[in-house]
């Protein structure tokens, strides 16, 4: 099922200070991206560089070296035409508008779901349902 990785997959798996999630974090980005139905959108890894920047504290080079790797996912990039779906889908739903783009990316990427942990699980937007990864 093609999935948009959202932020905190990405930021987990660079987070010592969390094993459990670390390792969940990982094999999910592994098998998502060895079945190749793993999408990313230019928020995503923005949002990531921030987060590993200020609050991970990564080194640079390091950031880059996750750059180069998560550069070979599909990545669906940040439209006008996003953005005014996604205020839509703010008005509708009631979600925060970041997490409104993130879902209209994974709509505009073909996206069955939006693997997050800071969405609702199991919510549905149009096509696109919410799956939080770390639930078992």
């Amino acid at each position: 099922m093609r999935s948009l990785l959202d932020t905190n997959i990405l930021v987990y798996a660079d987070a010592a200070d969390e094993p459990v999630r670390q390792r969940r974090a990982i094999d999910v980005i592994k098998q998502h991206r060895a079945d190749g139905d793993a999408v990313l959108c230019t928020q995503v890894l923005q949002e990531y560089v921030n987060v590993a920047l200020r609050k991970l504290g990564l080194p640079v080079a390091l950031i880059r070296e996750r750059l180069a790797f998560y550069r070979r996912f599909e990545l669906v990039t940040t439209t006008a035409d996003q953005i005014a779906g996604a205020l839509d889908l703010h008005v509708l739903h009631g979600l925060s508008f970041y997490d409104a783009l993130i879902v209209q990316a994974a709509a505009s990427g073909g996206c069955q779901c939006v693997l997050s942990e800071d969405m609702h699980d199991g919510a549905r937007y149009g096509g696109v349902q919410i799956v939080n990864p770390f639930v078992e």
